[in-house]
């Protein structure tokens, strides 16, 4: 094992052996965001020692910038007592990829506890993403801690990605969430019973209010923004996702996607956009947006950098905001009431594999929720949810697709599945549930199970193949 320097700053404190230490794990700067509000509105008890562990879970970490090096994080920063490096505790290990191997966990346990001054102290945990690395393998290496977790964007509404480990599961306590889909709990976890606790939206914008008093922005983005604040209305925000990274769309799709954002707002009269790109995208991956800008006569303004989109929805006071299924989308609907709009929604879903994948789950939230950025009377009719009741007639569907991707996880859902499938036989339904799916699953909408037999009957193929043969026997002959 490595022993590499523990802390951003001065040397940690030593733990006392009589007290609380409470690690809360983050990797991203939205994530840190949404713990210093946790702390803020007073979500936990006093503690002896408060440790806020970053992890850089770029593919290539040491060339990403890391959370301590975004504008913003120092303001952060002060709600914790020390900051530590799980990248340099655990290198040269990547933290996605790595777990600790279950014989050597209490070697690993002694050699965190000396690493970062733990001694004694009873630890609690606090994690974002627990079915996966590096949060489950910070839990795996303190056994004995309580586990708060706290969801990291839209993903939190789904169902847990894999069958969790009951001996992490049971030691769950809550799922502390942002309430941007109002009326809607999240799925997260509840296959142990782990109740959802909301944290306030005043609490959350404040801390958005900090990063963005603080924010200094590129000096194209700052002319942005004074003209903005000239202007009857600010320019359309457009959201980059990079998605190619996430094999669901390819690096030329997701240029004509961005291209089609500023066809989308110039059809809705926008003559200035500012693109703010994933910070994990290429540089230039927005050049077919820009071109596209300049044929159309937009202004277009890229805000670069790691910082959060949220905070350019105070600095720009953009009149529209676009995305593909960016929870900044329903963080700029719900919590600033801002118009928004969606884009590609739909091909994403038609592709999305496996049917389990976890974006699924915020797929199906923006595209129910969200107007479509090429249907103009339904963007500007638009309006922001109420809170308490944007959820409506949406929690079912989320409790019905969830269902349909882990059935055996939310068994106890299959009823409240089957009510809502069986009321919304539409093609609202067959846009996020294949028919196969629910065929394969006895739900109402598939195909019924004395018939189930045709569509791998060979005569039945056979007759499909001659008319195809057909078909493309007339094309050729046209």
């Amino acid at each position: 094992m490595t022993t590499p320097p523990t802390a951003a700053g001065s040397a940690p404190r030593t733990g006392t052996g009589t007290g609380t230490t409470r690690i809360f794990l983050a990797s991203t700067l939205y994530g840190v965001a949404t713990l210093a509000t946790a702390l803020d509105c007073g979500a936990f008890p006093p503690a002896a020692r408060q440790i806020l562990l970053t992890s850089n879970n770029a593919a290539v970490p040491e060339v990403a910038p890391g959370i301590e090096e975004m504008p913003g994080f120092d303001r952060l920063r002060s709600r914790f007592d020390d900051v530590i490096d799980w990248n340099a505790a655990i290198a040269p290990f990547h933290p996605s990829a790595w777990a600790p191997r279950p014989d050597d966990v209490p070697l690993w346990e002694r050699q965190l506890r000396a690493l970062w001054g733990l001694g004694e102290d009873r630890v609690e945990l606090v994690v974002e993403s627990l079915q996966v690395s590096p949060a489950q393998a910070l839990c795996r290496l303190f056994p004995g801690a309580a586990v708060d977790v706290y969801a990291d964007g839209l993903m939190s509404y789904g169902p847990t990605r894999s069958k969790l480990d009951p001996q992490i599961g049971v030691r769950v306590r809550r799922v502390l969430h942002l309430d941007l889909v109002p009326g809607v709990e999240p799925l997260l976890l509840t296959e142990f019973g782990v109740p959802a606790e909301r944290l306030p939206d005043a609490a959350f914008r404040k801390v958005l209010d900090e990063l963005a008093d603080d924010a200094v922005l590129d000096a194209d983005v700052a002319a942005a923004a004074e003209r903005a604040a000239a202007a009857p209305r600010g320019p359309a925000l457009l959201l980059g996702q990079y998605l190619c990274a996430l094999d669901l769309l390819t690096a030329a799709e997701e240029e004509e996607l961005h291209a089609a954002m500023v066809r989308g707002a110039h059809a809705l009269g926008h003559r200035e956009v500012v693109f703010k790109p994933h910070p994990s995208a290429p540089a230039r991956s927005w050049g077919r947006a820009a071109a596209e800008a300049d044929a159309l006569g937009v202004r277009f303004t890229v805000a670069p950098g790691p910082g959060l989109a949220e905070v350019l929805y105070r600095r720009l006071r953009p009149a529209l905001v676009v995305g593909c299924f960016s929870t900044g989308l329903l963080t700029a609907a719900t919590l600033y009431g801002l118009p928004v709009a969606r884009t590609g929604t739909g091909a994403v879903l038609a592709r999305l594999t496996p049917y389990q994948n976890s974006n699924r789950i915020p797929l199906v939230l923006v595209d129910a929720l969200l107007p479509d950025l090429a249907d103009a009377p339904a963007v500007r009719a638009w309006t922001p949810p109420v809170p308490g009741q944007a959820g409506q007639g949406v929690a079912g569907l989320v409790a019905a697709v969830g269902f349909t991707m882990q059935p055996q996880l939310l068994a106890a859902r299959r009823g409240e599945a089957e009510r809502y499938l069986a009321a919304h036989r539409d093609s609202r339904t067959w846009r996020y549930v294949t028919r196969r799916r629910l065929t394969a699953l006895a739900l109402p909408g598939g195909v019924p199970a004395r018939l189930s037999f045709l569509p791998g009957h060979p005569v039945l193929r056979r007759a499909v193949r001659r008319v195809r043969r057909l078909r493309r026997a007339v094309a050729r002959g046209r």
